[in-house]
């Protein structure tokens, strides 16, 4: 009885947790007209078709370059590349941290975990400005490296290799692994897990982002999925029709990505953040 109890409240939250995309998938299967008239219902329509043909291969701006698979691209490219540069910034930096003689290692460590304190608001200006003069600008350069350098990578990857053993650091001295070998051949293959959680957390991260991509592009054929959602709601007010239909798609395709990446490294995700905290 107790199971049945438990297992009746998670499908009530669950349902609760999916009616709002429900909803929007309605919406993105009627013509604008009817939802503007009728509101959002329950009963699917006929337009998911030429809704999700209009949201991924016609342009909604003035270039003609926007598409929805050209924004899912650029989406794409920013979520791999922040999530994949933050790994590999944390890891060097961890890996310097613990494993290197350096007289001021732990103030370093401390003073990049305090950047954890200065959220991206705080700093965009500084950062806009030196990417306008390196000429990052409207860039896939732009959109990523700034923003790579991660405390928080840096941090989880510091307790992961704080874990390891010292006799495999030893039994990989002796048997004559440099730094570059025992970090590449040794250090990389054990932190596949941490590896995996670190990715679902920055490339979720990355792939949400919408100030950052706001501010350092400003062409169309660079735009993020999060960027052209916005930019089709901000052209529609006024006296033109809005388009629900073509917008709650794109919403819709943009939540696929990180839903599929969490359900691919679910089972590293959570073994990968307990295994730092030994």
């Amino acid at each position: 009885m107790a199971n049945l109890l438990d297992h009746g409240i998670l499908i009530l939250g669950s349902l609760f947790m999916l009616l709002p995309i429900y909803i929007v998938l309605q919406t993105t299967s009627t013509t604008d007209l009817e939802t503007m008239k009728n509101g959002p219902g329950l009963l699917l329509g006929d337009q998911l078709d030429e809704n999700f043909t209009k949201a991924m291969f016609e342009a909604s701006g003035f270039s003609g370059e926007n598409t929805g698979l050209s924004m899912l691209k650029n989406s794409m490219i920013l979520g791999i590349g922040f999530a994949v540069g933050k790994i590999v910034i944390g890891m060097m930096a961890a890996y310097a941290l613990v494993y290197f003689r350096l007289r001021f290692a732990t103030f370093a460590f401390w003073l990049i975990f305090t950047t954890l304190l200065l959220p991206l608001e705080v700093r965009i200006l500084p950062s806009y400005e030196i990417a306008q003069k390196l000429g990052l600008l409207n860039s896939y350069t732009g959109l990523i490296v700034p923003l790579i350098a991660s405390a928080t990578a840096t941090f989880f990857f510091r307790q992961f290799f704080r874990s390891i053993p010292e006799e495999l650091v030893e039994a990989a001295r002796i048997d004559g692994a440099g730094p570059v070998k025992f970090f590449v051949d040794i250090l990389v293959p054990l932190s596949q897990t941490m590896i995996a959680a670190m990715f679902i957390i920055m490339f979720v991260y990355g792939w949400n982002q919408y100030l950052w991509p706001t501010m350092v592009t400003t062409e169309e054929h660079m735009f993020t999925l999060v960027r052209g959602i916005k930019q089709i709601t901000q052209v529609l007010e006024g006296n033109n029709v809005p388009e629900y239909g073509r917008a709650n798609m794109l919403a819709l395709v943009a939540i696929l990505p990180p839903v599929l990446v969490v359900l691919f490294f679910q089972r590293w995700f959570v073994k990968g953040l307990t295994e730092s905290d030994k």
